[in-house]
């Protein structure tokens, strides 16, 4: 795996696909500057050794040349983040990036303008990267984000760059931590699968179930299980139609050896709101016209033991729906398990959108060892798939 520290580059500029997909607000103003900052390594790495950096970046979906989603708007806010002048140029391709790459000052910031104004980006065009490709001298691909996706800037423009191209710090530290999970995890090794539905997490348990010592289930998903067992849910989410997977997957667990971990007990409520009237039921005997939204007190307490025993954590899933303060008990407790045992020296990855932002908004994302920038990534890199952008940069 190629990194920044297998080049030198002094005099070099460094083609970077940085995620500068961040939110804005209806005055086109960064909402939340975690992926500007998250880029920020790898741009000063760059500069420290003399070089400079030519930034290209997608924001949101614009049809056609939305003004309201250049990347313009976002230049001041990386501007304070980097401590640099941003330099801004409104293509990507043709003269325009070119003329101001040929008059770009040493150890200079570049931001071209957004990829996505060009269908021929996310079409994965030969010609675009090609274009792309004649604004540096080295590529870098830090964009986890959009590892997955074969667009021209993160999957076919390494193509121009054969022995030239290199991971950034973030893409690299992603898959280093990724693979400290699935392939080099301490035992025991523990996976915490929550969220709404089996359906989107089959392939990530049957994947993990080979790396694992146990397998904690929560969430929503966890009804189907419990349905599946003879269980009774209320009006419980769950899938009737994957009942038989959840006893396969049961059932391939202790093939392998690992132990599943199911809820013990809920918070259950008649009403899908925050003020409704709350109990706790077993698990198993939810009564009629009730339904289960977040773990109760000895799932919990069974959930937070498991956690506390384990060397190598993933946590991928809240096991409540946290956005409500009533319910989500549950995914704090979680989370302050996880910190426990990490300060403790176990390793923790949190990743997936809903876990990160769980950790993120109960102040946890500083107390885990590792929290993943890519939802839609993470979770395909969990599955085994082999990721478009990952592969381009390893096989240039």
């Amino acid at each position: 795996m190629k990194t920044l520290n297998d080049f030198d580059f002094n005099g070099k500029t460094a083609l970077i696909r940085v995620d500068f997909n961040v939110p804005l607000d209806d005055e086109q103003k960064v909402t939340d500057t975690t992926r500007i900052e998250a880029a920020k390594p790898t741009i000063m790495q760059v500069l420290n050794q003399g070089g400079s950096c030519v930034l290209m970046s997608h924001l949101g979906r614009p049809k056609n040349r939305d003004q309201k989603l250049s990347l313009e708007h976002i230049v001041s806010t990386a501007e304070q983040i980097l401590g640099v002048k941003v330099l801004f140029v409104s293509d990507c391709i043709g003269e325009k990036p070119l003329q101001a790459v040929a008059e770009l000052p040493k150890n200079s910031v570049l931001l071209l303008e957004n990829l996505r104004f060009y269908t021929e980006e996310e079409q994965g065009d030969t010609s675009f990267a090609q274009s792309l490709a004649e604004l540096g001298d080295i590529y870098v691909n830090d964009a986890f984000g959009t590892a997955h996706r074969a667009h021209a800037s993160t999957a076919i423009i390494a193509d121009y760059f054969k022995g030239k191209s290199c991971f950034g710090t973030l893409l690299a530290s992603e898959i280093t931590n990724v693979n400290r999970v699935m392939l080099n995890g301490e035992s025991p090794v523990t996976a915490i699968i929550g969220g709404a539905k089996v359906s989107s997490k089959i392939t990530i348990i049957e994947r993990i179930l080979d790396a694992v010592d146990h397998l904690i289930i929560g969430g929503g998903m966890a009804f189907t299980f419990i349905k599946a067992q003879g269980g009774s849910i209320g009006t419980s989410l769950v899938e009737d139609d994957k009942q038989e997977l959840a006893l396969n997957i049961l059932e391939l667990a202790s093939a392998k050896g690992v132990e599943v971990h199911l809820p013990i007990d809920t918070v259950i409520t008649q009403e899908f709101s925050n003020d409704s009237e709350t109990d706790v039921a077993m698990i198993h005997e939810i009564p009629d016209g009730w339904m289960g939204l977040d773990a109760g007190p000895e799932t919990r307490q069974k959930f937070s033991e498991v956690i506390h025993q384990s060397k190598t954590l993933l946590f991928n899933g809240p096991v409540g729906v946290f956005e409500m303060p009533t319910f989500a008990e549950g995914t704090i407790a979680l989370c302050e398990a996880i910190a426990l045992a990490t300060k403790n020296g176990a390793f923790s990855l949190v990743g997936g959108g809903d876990s990160v932002a769980a950790v993120k908004q109960f102040n946890y994302d500083d107390q885990v060892s590792y929290v993943s920038t890519g939802g839609g990534a993470m979770l395909e890199m969990l599955e085994g798939k082999t990721l478009p952008g990952i592969a381009a940069v390893l096989n240039a």
